[in-house]
């Protein structure tokens, strides 16, 4: 089975401090997949910096965002997940480290993910290194991730596809992903 992970579709991203105008063209896709997957009985889990301010790492590279209890920390209004949706908070790149994604993702019978959301070369690809070293098959919707720029959102797939063996989809025909 395969599991839909939302990374980072939050306010400070979208419409916040972090914002780089490119966040909201991803949000129809993402929306359409998770519908579909919420559709056939498959799992849709948030994965989403939740900082603890004036402590985690992160914050003294992108300053502060996604403090933990504030509204820039919540998922934005359109993707907010459902009741049978799974929430894992992270305070780092990858929704692996630190957390109980892999726990969650056994117990649910789950070996493929599906990533989508925000950024192709940073919180995306962290957690595609460790969902292939954990083993997992990888599949990259190309218009349900983005990044900051153009060339780093190209530079993100070319790695994910090289290094990690994901197969990046070419369009959001939700039969390429499920």
């Amino acid at each position: 089975m395969e599991a839909l992970i939302i990374l980072d579709m939050l306010n400070d991203f979208v419409d916040g401090p972090l914002a780089s105008g490119r966040e909201k063209r991803i949000i129809p896709g993402i929306k359409k997949l998770s519908l579909a997957f919420r559709s056939k009985g498959m799992p849709v889990i948030f994965s989403s910096d939740s900082h603890l301010a004036g402590i985690d790492k992160e914050l003294s590279v992108w300053g502060n965002h996604a403090i933990k209890g504030t509204d820039g920390a919540e998922v934005i209004s359109e993707l907010k997940p459902e009741e049978s949706d799974f929430v894992i908070p992270k305070r780092r790149y990858s929704g692996f480290f630190g957390t109980d994604l892999d726990l969650l993702l056994r117990e649910l019978g789950v070996t493929g993910i599906v990533l989508t959301g925000l950024h192709a070369n940073l919180c995306v690809r962290h957690t595609a290194a460790d969902a292939y070293f954990l083993g997992y098959r990888i599949t990259i919707p190309k218009n349900c991730v983005e990044a900051l720029s153009q060339k780093e959102y190209e530079d993100g797939l070319q790695y994910l596809k090289r290094y990690y063996g994901a197969t990046v989809v070419e369009t959001l025909g939700v039969e390429n992903v499920i």
